[in-house]
């Protein structure tokens, strides 16, 4: 990545702050060419912003936002017309950067922020407050604690605990440190980056646009790929946890074991372990886990695994020296990880055996490889805060995501294969797509159609990788459920035996086993998976009664699957956690806790949108589902709602200890 100058970094809340671009120098045809290749929304409203000028943001241009089934809309859905006139106001912008030597922005004033999100925004005001979170260069920007909370009476005394060095320990770590209250961190790993440590298997990558899969206190902009490798996210939280001063901070191979709740003493005495397996006792007066959703691999129990003498790997678990060339492989699984698995290996092993329980539905997405483009890498160089303008565009266009296409219709007759007439027109689309990638393969289309609705499950990116190893010679889809093991490979239900040197287990993570393996014990000597008994559950995601200062961070019930931002969400989550404190501590307390009746009032909203929703219907069964049938993972929601949810702590839903 290219040298970042990161003065100003503090003052606009960003360690990836960039204070100044190279100067534009090129002819008036060169920046007729870049506005014709640009993404216009962000181009204008970076232009807007670095000229000061928010006249050309006419509502005439603005980006209509038309609802996105299947494909996104170029430039938010502007037209024909739309276009030109925009280009033709970039081009006369960019003249001006480049005449008047404009090379850096400032904070906006609150007029000229908010003319440019209402213009990007279409005039949606219900975006604004979660957008100005989300600008470096808003007045009033989000997410940093308010005052110091380390003059308040206690706070010196007032230790957090943060479990987890990725993505949520390090949003806990950063926003803690601008606190001024003690806090520690520990990391069961060697290193920072959590899941994207854990994930080194063959293709491994982002399904979401990398703009969209960054903190808004890390606005890296010069991404290499528009949907970033596993490698290059590690790398980025690694930079991120550097440029934070947290790396130094982390105690790493240190795993939490046990935690209990001192109901005289209010603070929580904690068991850690290190990696020699000596343990140490500890007292913190908070607990804010980052452990998340996927921590846990799912490796199925399956017959005669011991007796296999050849090689077996999770895609989580994945090790130096495992090698596929030349081998026959057998890829368990057919989501997230074994779509990018099985493209990547299928040139170089002997045989190709994929094992499918249900076919995935996957998006269209041409460019899932692709690096940037030239325009895009020039834009970043030379126009003053675009990469961020355009990380602020897909956060917006993320919102609405395509919940209109998941979301059920009353008495609909397309059921279990549809759940609405939006929804059977994208399955109709993404069938009409299958067609063509496995023309001649009858056999193959019969089995790559999902008998589920779009969206009920977790879709995937297509940009016919994984069409063109299925249909590789030396590839099968064996559909018959494993059986057993082997010596020499896998049995399956039908009586064939499968002959394979190598099993990649892409199975995924128990997402609903929240905490496990963690000793949890609240107030009465309630154990936390006692008090779930399967059903983990949380109040804002976050917190659970009888468990007082304690906080999950990518907990029950916030993940989103068709809308939002994870990184949002995770944010929001802390933020929410640091208010909590700030209140206990400020009213000169020492614990909070949510009270149950606001517990399951909460619980109860999220679980009457989830049965709205494609993944909450009873013909589908997914890992969006725990051991209760009840959907324990999934956000019905959008990122605006989460943000009104976290907005404020509100002392009716809390005891105060």
């Amino acid at each position: 990545m290219t040298d970042i100058t990161t003065s100003g970094a503090d003052r606009f809340d960003d360690v990836f702050w960039k204070a100044q671009t190279e100067p534009i120098t090129e002819s008036d045809e060169f920046l007729r060419q870049i506005a014709a290749q640009a993404d216009l929304p962000a181009l204008l409203a970076a232009l807007a912003a670095a000229t000061r000028d928010t006249t050309f943001l006419t509502e005439d241009l603005r980006p209509p936002l038309p609802p996105v089934d299947t494909v996104n809309h170029p430039h938010g859905g502007m037209t024909a017309a739309q276009q030109e006139k925009g280009r033709a106001v970039a081009v006369d912008a960019l003249k001006r950067l480049r005449d008047e030597k404009i090379t850096s922005v400032d904070t906006l004033s609150e007029a000229d922020a908010r003319a440019i999100l209402v213009f990007l925004s279409n005039g949606d005001q219900t975006y604004l407050p979660s957008l100005i979170h989300e600008l470096d260069l808003a007045p009033d920007k989000g997410g940093r604690p308010d005052g110091s909370m380390g003059d308040l009476p206690g706070a010196s005394d007032f230790e957090v605990l943060v479990v987890g060095a990725g993505v949520g320990g390090i949003a806990a770590g950063y926003r803690l440190s601008q606190t001024g209250l003690p806090f520690t961190m520990i990391e069961a790993t060697d290193g920072v980056g959590g899941t994207w440590l854990k994930n080194s298997y063959p293709g491994v990558r982002l399904d979401t646009p990398t703009f969209g899969y960054s903190y808004s206190f890390a606005q890296r902009s010069d991404w290499p790929h528009q949907f970033a490798t596993g490698g290059e996210i590690c790398d980025y939280l690694c930079q991120v946890a550097d440029r934070a001063g947290l790396t130094q901070k982390i105690e790493f191979s240190t795993r939490l074991i046990k935690a209990v709740w001192d109901e005289q003493a209010c603070v929580w005495r904690v068991t850690t372990r290190d990696a020699s397996g000596a343990e140490r006792e500890r007292s913190f007066s908070a607990i804010i886990s980052g452990l998340g959703q996927l921590d846990i691999a799912n490796i199925p129990e399956i017959e005669g695994m011991a007796d296999f003498k050849g090689e077996t790997v999770h895609s989580a678990q994945w090790r130096e020296g495992i090698t596929w060339k030349g081998k026959k492989v057998a890829v368990i699984g057919t989501g997230a990880s074994a779509y990018q698995i099985a493209p990547a290996i299928v040139d170089d092993v002997s045989e190709l055996l994929v094992f499918q329980r249900h076919a995935p539905w996957m998006l269209p997405t041409p460019a899932y490889h692709e690096p940037v483009s030239d325009t895009f890498a020039w834009l970043v160089r030379k126009v003053p805060h675009y990469g961020q303008w355009y990380r602020l565009w897909v956060t917006l266009t993320g919102i609405p995501g395509r919940f209109h296409t998941v979301t059920m219709e009353d008495d609909w007759k397309g059921a279990p294969l549809s759940v609405s007439s939006t929804n059977q027109k994208v399955r109709e689309e993404l069938i009409g797509r299958m067609r063509v990638q496995y023309e001649g393969r009858p056999e193959l289309l019969e089995l790559a159609i999902p008998s589920y609705p779009p969206g009920a499950k977790r879709m995937l990116r297509d940009n016919d990788v994984w069409a063109a190893a299925l249909c590789a010679p030396q590839t099968t889809v064996v559909t018959s459920p494993v059986a057993q093991f082997t010596e020499d490979g896998i049995v399956t239900q039908d009586g064939v035996e499968h002959k394979v040197d190598l099993v990649i287990f892409a199975t995924g993570f128990r997402p609903s086993d929240y905490m496990d393996g963690v000793e949890v014990v609240g107030r009465g000597g309630v154990e936390l998976h006692d008090f779930w008994n399967g059903d983990a559950r949380a109040y804002n995601g976050l917190s659970i009664p009888g468990f007082p200062n304690l906080f999950l961070l990518y907990g029950p019930n916030v993940g989103g699957v068709v809308a939002g931002s994870l990184l949002f969400m995770i944010e929001r989550a802390t933020e929410f956690s640091i208010k909590a404190m700030r209140e206990v501590l400020a009213r000169g307390a020492h614990g909070i806790d949510v009270r149950p009746e606001a517990f399951d009032q909460f619980v109860a909203w999220v679980d009457s949108a989830n049965r709205r929703m494609a993944w909450g219907q009873p013909y589908v069964h997914t890992w969006y589902q725990n051991a209760t049938g009840r959907v324990s993972q999934i956000w019905p929601y959008t990122n605006v709602e989460y943000w009104d949810v976290t907005e404020t702590v509100k002392p009716d839903d809390h005891e105060f200890l």
